[in-house]
């Protein structure tokens, strides 16, 4: 079979590839080598992107020395927001739903804030957004969008009088 570095419970476009089970979800997850193998492999993704994981207990998040250059690809070629989408499922299937959170709080900054992936920011909010586990985070990262999304009254994500009444 063919083996993917980002497997999911669901088919993707390599239709020769077949969707994790559960028990295989849970046999990962015990085995403390496919876990480092895991985080080593999704350090390396986010090299590829200009993006630096800066502490692993958290997954807190940086951009790279190579930044300029990488963001450059990741504007050009949207194959890339696929695989993104990918490994933020990926992050929420093996247990690390706080590597998720940071890595789309990352790209709301850079496409809302910062503005330098303008070419990401509807994949970042059609769907890297939606892919956080945890209600609660996934409403505190709509609120974060809102609060930078600008003309705000075209904000299409979450209802604007819950969103403004939120804390």
């Amino acid at each position: 079979f063919p083996f993917r570095l980002f497997p999911l419970r669901e088919r993707g476009m390599n239709f020769r590839a077949r969707p994790l089970t559960r028990q295989e979800i849970q046999a990962f997850k015990k085995s403390e080598e496919v876990m480092q193998r895991f985080v080593r492999a999704y350090q390396l993704m986010l090299r590829f992107y200009g993006i630096t994981l800066i502490n692993e207990e958290t997954g807190e998040l940086k951009r790279a020395e190579n930044w300029v250059e990488r963001f450059q690809n990741l504007n050009w070629y949207s194959h890339n927001n696929l695989r993104i989408t990918r490994i933020l499922k990926c992050l929420g299937e093996m247990g690390y739903e706080h590597y998720q959170v940071h890595l789309v709080k990352f790209f709301l900054t850079e496409t809302l804030v910062q503005e330098t992936l303008p070419n990401v920011k509807r994949s970042a909010l059609d769907y890297f957004l939606f892919t956080i586990r945890s209600k609660r985070k996934r409403r505190e990262l709509v609120h974060y969008a809102w609060q930078h999304f600008r003309p705000r009254g075209s904000f299409v994500w979450g209802p604007h009088d819950k969103l403004l009444k939120y804390r």
